[in-house]
């Protein structure tokens, strides 16, 4: 999908104020105007945009269709062109597939400023944003190269076939809100959270583009990111909920309030709203503490939103219909009837005799050829069948004096049954992490004896961790080295395994993922992992291929028990 966004208008809020978050611009930075020619105009009129005098304007960058960057970026289409910078469509060459490209010029205003806030975002590595992949200043220019969705679909133009559904309602507004408090965290913020930077992939996921980007691209700054970012949020969800944006400017495609009317409630403005979505979206959009009785405290950071949407009723999928199969059409070419004229209604037809049986003297010849054979076949299956009789007679003799003989034996050995081993310690294993670790404080409860209790992963958009890396897992210890007979893994959900030991010469616990070797593998939700051939070691590693969703849009591992036999 090319991403392309509808051209927006200067917002006010409803009290003719400018609102916290700056939402006057023409085009997205990775989006095409409607209206090219406006693309000119400067966001000076927004109160928190760095203001930029005659001398520091800098001339767009002369780039044109099939120019490369770095010898492996190819540009294909110019989607903007605002304010002294561009953006392209573009073919990463060396990995053959689409990025977009932001470029301006090295000495442009805001070039510093964008490549730190290029370079912030790409370290926070959350799939649940459009990445950075590249930050560089080369040849006088400054270009930031990020992901390309083609199956990813805007909420602007979900928005113009009406409001969403609760249950997708629901979904964008937790997993934009829980992306957003995550990034908060690491000192980021959006600032520019509009119905163009919010993406719905093809798997249902939300995505959230432009990360601290967009904003350094228009000199955009808030002295309060966070409630910047909830505000924005607020509007995300009453737009999703009304197909209206919540002030009284129409933007982003879609008509704003009535005039002097002030902002009210979602399911005031549309029949059918959801109640509790209607009253999370007050709550995120309002936050002086002007809400209506009705409503709780305002929610001024991510963080307070999470938790608000966390009290709520879980919204589920709506039922499937079921669609009944069309009754069945009998057909004019019934048996008896095809190629035959149809008979003329009311008259009987009369029924043909059956064919006389055979009473000449080659039918009497026939006949008792058949029975002869018929005969012949009778006594050669009787004779086989008293034949393997016999011999099975002599082979059971034989089984039974094996059997007598061995029962006698008292130094015959016995299979001894695997003796359990006890867990004495285990961590976290995430090798290809950001941070290489993973839900460190629950990693007793893969082993406390418990199936109520688990450990769990992250969550992550797909079943292999969102492409993200190969897996994560635990580390068992010991105590010593010991043979291990078998592992059982108990899961929640259908899950992938597998079994990797460390040398059993390893006198400490090694912490590269090569050390380990792969002796077993398995899928389920009650996994036994039994080694081909003996294996000796102190440090096992049980490692997470594949993950089972968990009921909520996302993929995470949880892991129940793990028991050690020899």
């Amino acid at each position: 999908m090319a991403e392309r966004s509808t051209a927006a208008v200067d917002v006010a809020d409803n009290s003719g104020e400018q609102p916290l978050t700056a939402k006057a611009d023409q085009a997205t930075a990775d989006g095409v105007a409607t209206n090219p020619e406006r693309d000119t105009d400067s966001d000076q009129a927004q109160g928190n945009v760095e203001p930029e005098g005659p001398a520091k304007k800098a001339a767009p960058p002369e780039l044109h269709s099939g120019h490369k960057l770095a010898r492996r970026y190819r540009l294909e289409e110019c989607v903007t062109r605002l304010d002294g910078f561009s953006s392209w469509r573009a073919v990463d060459e060396k990995l053959r597939r689409a990025v977009g490209v932001h470029v301006l010029p090295a000495d442009h205003a805001r070039a510093r400023s964008v490549l730190a806030a290029a370079r912030s975002s790409a370290l926070l590595g959350d799939p649940r944003f459009v990445q950075v992949l590249d930050a560089v200043e080369e040849n006088d220019l400054v270009y930031v190269v990020h992901e390309w969705l083609p199956d990813a679909i805007e909420l602007t133009t979900l928005l113009t076939g009406g409001p969403l559904e609760p249950h997708d309602a629901y979904q964008m507004v937790s997993q934009v809100s829980s992306a957003m408090a995550a990034a908060h965290r690491e000192g980021l913020a959006h600032l520019r959270l509009n119905p163009n930077a919010v993406l719905r992939t093809s798997t249902g996921q939300w995505r959230i583009r432009g990360l601290a980007v967009n904003a350094a691209l228009r000199g955009i700054s808030s002295d309060t990111p966070q409630r910047t970012d909830t505000e924005s949020i607020g509007a995300l969800l009453y737009a999703a909920l009304t197909q209206r944006w919540p002030y009284e400017n129409d933007a982003y495609g879609l008509s704003g309030l009535p005039k002097d009317v002030g902002l009210i409630a979602p399911d005031q403005v549309r029949a059918g709203v959801h109640r509790g979505l209607s009253e999370l979206a007050m709550r995120a959009l309002v936050n002086d503490g002007a809400t209506a009785s009705r409503h709780e405290a305002p929610c001024t950071t991510p963080e307070e939103l999470v938790k608000a949407i966390g009290e709520m009723p879980r919204i589920r999928p709506p039922e499937p219909a079921f669609t009944a199969p069309p009754e069945y059409q009998r057909t004019t070419y019934q048996q008896g009837s095809y190629g035959r004229p149809a008979p003329h209604p009311g008259v009987t037809q009369p029924l043909a005799p059956p064919p006389p049986p055979l009473q000449s003297r080659t039918g009497k010849a026939l006949k008792w050829a058949v029975s002869a054979l018929l005969i012949a076949a009778l006594g050669l299956g009787s004779w086989q069948l008293a034949d393997a009789l016999m011999d099975h007679g002599d082979k059971s003799g034989d089984t039974d004096k094996t059997r007598t003989t061995d029962s006698g034996d008292k130094n015959a050995k016995k299979p001894i049954a695997g003796k359990p081993i006890a867990i004495s310690g285990a961590r976290d294993f995430d090798p290809f992490g950001p941070d290489g670790s993973e839900k460190p404080g629950d990693i007793g409860k893969a082993y406390d004896k418990s199936a109520a209790t688990y450990w769990e992963t992250n969550f992550y958009l797909s079943p292999r961790f969102g492409n993200l890396k190969s897996g994560v897992g635990i580390i068992l210890d010991l105590g010593k080295v010991q043979r291990v007979g078998k592992v059982t893994v108990t899961l929640v959900g259908q899950t992938s395994v597998e079994l990797r030991a460390a040398g059993a010469d390893a006198g400490t616990e090694p912490t590269s993922f090569d050390a380990y070797t792969k002796v077993a593998d398995g899928s389920g939700t009650t996994v036994v992992l039994q080694p081909g051939k003996s294996v000796k070691s102190q440090y096992l590693l049980v490692w997470l291929t594949e993950l089972p969703a968990d009921g909520q849009g996302h993929w995470r591992g949880r892991v129940a028990d793990i028991k050690v036999t020899s």
